[in-house]
């Protein structure tokens, strides 16, 4: 039997991340995993990157069946860039277009699919100095850092997705040791933990980009 791949595309945050994953594995099937992270990254490398996988893994572009690409919050030029090429890939429709949030992947991180979607689980990334985002329960918020603090602990929240800033910051590292918070770093995990997303996320080629941060938030609200 052939081995289908998927493509995971994340441009929201900085430079350019992509990796390619076997998908639809038979059970005991050893599963292929390759990642190109580069920080310093534009959108100029996203075709390269894409052939560079797939020469790795001995594959071609017909091999890939779904695509996945973080819609954000983040910059204009990043999120415009991976959106419109993960929507060139997918034009022709041999290939699935699967949008999702940044934060909803990054929940992915705390572990599995159930503790991702787990009340207890929180994600939390610098939007702007003094002002977060966070996904707690299914929602997502842009809000100041007294309001992640409130909101986390009404939830009691166990686990907590963040980047570098949050985990630096006091106020909230205050929070999570009085928690008792489990923390996992929003980077180095492979992108392919973003799998059951595949099962939850409808398909489409039209997929938009949250550029701008009021925006996005009452855009979720309407």
């Amino acid at each position: 039997m052939a081995k289908t791949f998927d493509i995971y595309v994340d441009t929201s945050r900085k430079g350019i991340s992509m990796a390619l994953a076997t998908s639809g594995q038979p059970e005991g099937a050893q599963a292929i995993y390759e990642e190109i992270v580069n920080t310093e990254a534009r959108g100029e490398i996203l075709g390269e990157s894409l052939d560079t996988l797939l020469k790795r893994v001995g594959a071609t572009l017909d091999d890939v069946k779904r695509v996945m690409v973080t819609l954000g919050p983040g910059s204009f030029s990043g999120l415009r860039t991976g959106v419109a090429f993960c929507q060139g890939l997918s034009f022709s429709g041999k290939r699935e277009l699967y949008g999702v949030t940044t934060l909803q992947a990054l929940a992915c991180f705390a572990g599995n699919a159930q503790q991702s979607q787990n009340p207890e689980t929180a994600v939390i990334i610098r939007a702007r100095t003094g002002f977060w985002y966070l996904r707690l329960n299914g929602e997502e918020f842009f809000i100041e850092t007294p309001d992640v603090v409130s909101r986390i602990k009404t939830a009691q929240v166990k686990t907590v997705v963040a980047d570098d800033a949050a985990l630096a910051d006091e106020t909230l590292k205050a929070t999570f040791d009085a928690l008792g918070a489990k923390t996992v770093r929003d980077t180095g995990n492979p992108l392919s933990m973003w799998a059951p997303l595949f099962d939850t996320v409808k398909p489409s080629l039209i997929q938009e980009a949250n550029y701008i941060q009021p925006s996005y938030f009452e855009k979720l609200k309407a």
